[in-house]
């Protein structure tokens, strides 16, 4: 069975490999990784690692590298179809049905990239032959040697209409082929012919996220070119948002336990990532020729949990830093952020390494600005702030970015970041407060009161909710309490809410099925918090050896005093979203109008 690239990436997505590999190899935790002894040679001495961050395991004794795939192939003898299928039931995934339409399509595109090597056979030769003397001279004069030419693939498209056509066809291409490949320009009139795409252009090869070849970039030899860079059209092996240039390679070498960097490096253009490859920095990529997009985002940071972006010190620079902040705010997720790398004003990566070494560069890196930091430049210097309008400007401008952050634990703390900068910057406003101290005294006792009675249902509320998530067998006896629930917090609500949906679906008790059915629906960032207290929420219930019926009178016993104490607050959820903030907030005069009126509501 031919699984597609989709069902592949989604499958290792919800699989750590440490729970695969862990079966098999006794793991303990190494700082960002799993260490354990080889299971593929007698040794004494630890020298296997698994990193979950990067969805890889390595090992040193032998020299096997691979993902959770490819170790289930090793050690236990199976196929590449018996492998995913093992891991796919593991995830809760139903395989994908064979498609005949679906093979035709992969090999249509196994034949598509086969022709894109041999247009890069072709490139090659043509640099190293005549016509590519300007282009040699070209690289040599940047200080790209022919090993490095050659490491990247780099090659030369003659000053022809028809040099890679006549090649390719007489190698036994069809036309159709190379024009839907994006090699050959299909012309309006179809009097005409087809003709080459990229004439008198350096070309760099562009790979997808396996390695494999499907697009090229070609940069002008002519001054007086109407487009200095040129890369292929959008086809059925490429699209440009979809791809970072070099990120096959600079993953791996992040992959490299010797590495120290966090992420990957992500410059202008392809020579940028040259450069940067050849001075040691091989985790540098490039997009191609627009801004950084979700998909592009999201393979930053499969590769690690932060990205460093490099842009120039000048105003187009910052206004292009200032767009990959937007793109950014909605998909942070704790862990995953993004630094700024702002270059000296009218250098690149290049210039900087040519003039200055890979020191200078090293130096930057160190001193890249957090995204957080670089949100606030761009509020605060979008006007003067001399006024308390422009001040209130700003403040209503760093709110609205806040509500971009989908996440709701970074967007608390981002929360917390901007205004209190703005606070110590600007000064807070203070509602005037001319109470005594004892009654200053009482609110403080009644706001802490108020946050303990919050903290304690917050508690309930995980023990109840994660009780179902640790022993979903629990649903049998307790269903009909557990959806009567009322949570107070929106990931609680939401939680419960995809449960019903599973229970309602299946009527089955499997804890990896609920556990992939609420990864689908959206809910894997609420998922992992909750159970982070699992320890705690296993003792609530009677320990982890407890009998069935004994947890789930314990789990009744707190959903009844979580219920008794609903009642007794007698505020709605709205209400206690108030109080939370309230409390957070430490505003006494917004707590008695709060408690002023859940009293008129019990009365």
């Amino acid at each position: 069975m031919r699984f597609g690239e989709a069902f592949l990436e989604e499958l290792k997505s919800r699989i750590r490999p440490s729970d695969v590999i862990g079966k098999h190899v006794k793991l303990r935790r190494q700082g960002r990784e799993f260490a354990g002894l080889s299971p593929f040679t007698n040794e004494k001495t630890p020298s296997f690692f698994v990193n979950d961050q990067k969805g890889f395991y390595h090992c040193f004794s032998s020299g096997k590298h691979g993902d959770a795939i490819s170790f289930l192939m090793d050690v236990q003898g199976l196929s590449f179809p018996e492998a995913v299928e093992q891991l796919a039931q593991m995830a809760g995934m139903e395989l994908p049905k064979s498609d005949p339409r679906a093979e035709e399509k992969a090999r249509d595109r196994k034949d598509a990239i086969s022709w894109m090597e041999r247009a890069q056979d072709h490139f090659v030769k043509t640099l190293y032959r005549a016509p590519g003397e300007a282009a040699r001279d070209y690289l040599k004069g940047r200080g790209l040697s022919k090993t490095a030419a050659q490491h990247f693939g780099l090659g030369f498209a003659e000053d022809s209409f028809s040099g890679l056509k006549d090649n390719l066809i007489r190698e036994g291409a069809d036309e159709r082929q190379l024009i839907e490949a994006g090699l050959l320009i299909d012309p309006d009139d179809s009097s005409r012919g087809s003709w080459d795409r990229f004439r008198n252009r350096i070309m760099f090869p562009i790979h997808d996220s396996r390695g494999r070849l499907v697009a090229f970039g070609g940069r002008a030899m002519d001054k007086d070119a109407k487009a200095k860079y040129l890369n292929s059209p959008e086809t059925k092996l490429f699209s440009k948002g979809q791809l970072l240039y070099n990120y096959h390679r600079a993953r791996a070498a992040l992959s490299d336990p010797k590495n120290p960097a966090r992420g990957l490096i992500v410059v202008e253009g392809y020579m940028d990532v040259i450069a940067l490859s050849r001075a040691g920095f091989r985790h540098a990529v490039a997009p191609l020729g627009t801004a950084l997009t979700e998909d592009q985002l999201a393979l930053i940071w499969r590769a690690g949990p932060d990205g460093y972006l490099c842009f120039d010190g000048d105003k187009a620079g910052l206004r292009a830093a200032y767009r990959s902040i937007e793109r950014a705010l909605p998909l942070l997720k704790p862990g995953q952020s993004l630094r700024f790398v702002i270059l000296p004003d009218g250098q690149d990566p290049d210039d900087l390494i040519q003039d200055k070494g890979a020191h200078a560069f090293t130096a930057l890196l160190e001193r890249s600005v957090p995204l957080v930091d670089m949100l606030w430049r761009r509020e605060v210097e979008r006007e003067p702030l001399t006024t308390p309008e422009a001040k209130a400007g700003l403040k209503s401008r760093l709110y609205d970015a806040l509500r971009e952050i989908r996440d709701a634990t970074v967007r608390e703390l981002y929360e917390a970041n901007l205004l209190g900068r703005f606070d110590k910057q600007f000064g807070r406003v203070w509602t005037p407060n001319r109470r005594k101290p004892q009654e200053k005294k009482a609110d403080k006792a009644m706001i802490a009161r108020g946050a303990a009675t919050l903290a304690n249902r917050t508690r309930s509320a995980n023990t109840l909710l994660g009780g179902i998530l640790l022993f979903p067998e629990l649903l049998s006896e307790v269903d009909e309490s557990f959806f009567g629930l009322e949570f107070d917090d929106p990931a609680h609500i939401a939680a419960q809410r995809s449960v019903l949906r599973y229970w309602r679906q299946t009527k089955a008790v499997d804890i990896t099925g609920l556990h992939a059915h609420m990864s689908e629906d959206g809910l894997e960032e609420e998922l992992r918090a909750i159970l982070s207290r699992r320890l705690l929420i296993m003792a609530a219930l009677g320990g982890a050896e407890a009998e069935k019926g004994d947890r789930a009178a314990n789990w009744m016993a707190i959903a009844g005093t979580y219920m008794d104490n609903a009642r007794t607050d007698a505020a709605p959820p709205d209400a206690r979203s108030r109080m939370a903030e309230t409390i957070r907030k430490d505003n006494a005069e917004a707590m008695h109008r709060l408690m002023r009126a859940q009293s008129r509501a019990r009365d």
